[in-house]
């Protein structure tokens, strides 16, 4: 009878734990959008949940580790934990050449929180793994139900007030789900995130029936985002997860994906014709104007952080002005100059090798299944190395997934905790 209440407790608590860090991956998301025109109460609301979330994170990880998950570490591809580092110090001393150091310190300080969040967010998931065995807390279950969660409520803003849940673009022709409150594009990434992640439901057996359910929303506002990105990204995301999956899954999806190519067709070629499409919607020649005229004019070290140009905007005679580059990996070039984009480009090389030399399949898949949807963003957006958004969230998580380990050299104290935690590692060498 004690074993079974003892046993229910265990339960009861793991429960409270995956609801905790559902419900603070969904604030934290939510702290992304502009949920007021007001710029003020933006800022506030913005402020005031990113770094309680930040809090809560690190609250759940200490919490943890006060019931025996003990916080000991190993480092592994420790290189690009490092290389991340450099870039933001970069970035840090980038203030003493850029045209708006404010702005510039400002977007540093919001991925530098982000950091802080993910490292301490990660470290939940990993004492989770470790210590708490069979918990069914999986990383890409609460990211999944998190974006389902946050998707839903677009839709049912979509239905009652569709002026502040729409914006129009191609001359007021089309409406897309995001709103002001949130980039359509950015949102169609989410919508992909949230996809990939529940797909892994599919591959552990987790109630394949209600994940289906959960996927109708993500799909349903990706189309209503019109994202032609996201819908490669999905595309892509859809194509990996066939591969895992059984005959039966692909032929379903197949039938599915040809039943609506009439649909696909629609959302692809739209205003402009297939010369817009061609042409990104025209950041082809913007990003040649950007790496022929821009680019030049500080090569070495760039324009500071998160900054493209002297001024405010990046403005050429033979394309549109901008703040951005909408696309990451120029962005940096712009940024920090060539200086930088090594710097990026090897911790990205780095963080993939590292990640695929993981001994555990599924932890693999999963750094696969969210890295695609985050790279196809990353070419037309914002991106992992671009202005603050949760796309440089979801990244830094995989960063410290990858490169966070259990530390198999424990001490007396700890390996007590161990024993009747996890028998089975209990022979690990002891630390000294």
């Amino acid at each position: 009878m004690l074993k079974t209440s003892t046993s229910s407790n265990h339960h009861r608590l793991l429960r409270t734990v995956q609801v905790l860090l559902t419900l603070i991956l969904l604030i934290k998301l939510a702290g992304f959008f502009t949920w007021s025109e007001d710029v003020g109460l933006t800022r506030v609301l913005k402020i005031g949940s990113r770094l309680a979330m930040t809090l809560a994170a690190a609250g759940v990880s200490q919490w943890l580790q006060r019931r025996g998950a003990v916080a000991a570490w190993r480092w592994q591809h420790s290189l690009a934990v490092l290389l991340y580092g450099a870039y933001l110090l970069l970035g840090l001393a980038s203030l003493l050449w850029s045209g708006n150091p404010g702005y510039s310190l400002l977007q540093l300080l919001m991925v530098m929180e982000t950091l802080v969040f993910a490292y301490f967010y990660a470290q939940c998931f990993v004492l989770l793994d470790t210590f708490y065995a069979g918990s069914n807390i999986h990383f890409a279950r609460v990211v999944g139900n998190a974006c389902c969660w946050l998707v839903l409520g677009f839709l049912v803003g979509a239905v009652v007030a569709p002026d502040t849940f729409y914006r129009l673009t191609h001359g007021g022709e089309e409406a897309r789900l995001g709103g002001f409150m949130m980039n359509p594009n950015e949102l169609g990434m989410l919508c992909v995130v949230g996809a990939s992640c529940l797909g892994f439901n599919f591959y552990q057996g987790h109630r394949p029936r209600l994940t289906l359910l959960q996927l109708l929303p993500l799909v349903v506002a990706l189309v209503l985002t019109g994202s032609r990105s996201s819908l490669a990204g999905f595309g892509l995301v859809l194509f990996f997860h066939l591969r895992q999956a059984g005959r039966r899954w692909q032929l379903l999806a197949l039938g599915g994906v040809g039943a609506s190519l009439p649909l696909l067709a629609g959302l692809v070629v739209k205003q402009g014709g297939l010369e817009e499409v061609l042409s990104l919607t025209g950041r082809l020649p913007f990003w040649q104007a950007l790496l022929t005229e821009g680019l030049p004019r500080e090569p070495l070290l760039g324009y500071g952080f998160m900054r493209i140009a002297y001024g405010e905007y990046f403005q050429s005679t033979h394309t549109y002005a901008a703040q951005m580059t909408h696309n990451t990996f120029i962005q940096v070039l712009l940024n920090l100059g060539m200086v930088g984009f090594g710097v990026v480009l090897a911790q990205l090389l780095l963080l993939v090798r590292g990640a695929l030399q993981s001994p555990d399949k599924q932890a693999r898949l999963l750094f696969v299944g969210l890295l695609i949807p985050l790279l196809i963003n990353s070419f037309t957006e914002f991106g992992i190395f671009g202005q603050s958004n949760f796309g440089i969230l979801f990244y830094q998580l995989l960063i410290f997934l990858t490169c966070l380990r259990f530390n198999s050299r424990l001490t007396a104290p700890e390996r007590r905790v161990l024993r009747l935690r996890r028998p089975e590692l209990a022979l690990l060498p002891t630390a000294g």
